[in-house]
């Protein structure tokens, strides 16, 4: 009579046992195809065809495009917005806007960020799901760089850290609104003195 080896322990599914190769290539495909035809016409068909993969692939780890999507986005939206810190609050946020301006005119990001704002305001749930995955994950990250600079001296302790948050990436939006390149150099310059007098920054000693 031989032991009883007990239950097999079966492998994980689904995300578990997916590949690094093969995210990277669903997240390179479903960016390449939100920004080709909008997030109104993006299929999961579409997606998988182009990364390579199957459908059941993708139907594993997300349900449908909206879980996709917004996954993909907030995966490098919120890793985006990372602020190192350079000493000084001034060093901080020109740092943080160099980095901030150059995603906002990434080739993809260009053509993608503007359909995925039109498409929230006709869809409430994909607003909401934009503001708490991808917003919400962004303002957490780059309030630190604020609250190291009270932590410094630098920023009173009673700024309205939400109304500064705001401040921070309104000016770039507007100036690629406008047709302004948010990526100069002396732009940017301008923009980080504008916005510590607008804080009410202390210069360190």
């Amino acid at each position: 009579m031989t032991d009883d080896p007990g239950p097999r322990t079966r492998k994980p599914a689904g995300a578990a046992v997916m590949q690094p190769q093969v995210t990277a290539a669903i997240r390179a495909a479903a960016f390449e195809e939100l920004a080709d035809v909008g997030y109104g016409k993006l299929s999961m068909e579409a997606v998988a065809r182009r990364a390579g993969v199957s459908k059941p692939t993708l139907y594993r780890r997300w349900p449908g495009k909206e879980q996709l999507v917004l996954a993909l986005v907030e995966e490098v939206a919120v890793d985006a917005a990372d602020t190192p810190d350079t000493g000084s609050l001034r060093g901080d946020l020109r740092a943080f806007l160099e980095a901030a301006a150059a995603g906002l005119t990434h080739p993809l990001a260009a053509r993608i960020i503007p359909d995925l704002l039109a498409q929230a305001m006709r869809t409430p749930a994909l607003a909401t799901a934009l503001q708490t995955g991808v917003g919400e994950g962004r303002r957490v990250k780059v309030a630190a760089l604020l609250e190291r600079a009270i932590e410094r001296g630098e920023l009173p302790a009673e700024v309205n850290l939400e109304l500064a948050l705001d401040f921070l990436l309104a000016p770039l939006f507007w100036r690629g609104l406008r047709g302004g390149d948010p990526t100069a150099p002396e732009y940017l310059d301008e923009l980080t003195g504008m916005l510590l007098a607008a804080l009410g920054a202390t210069p360190q000693t």
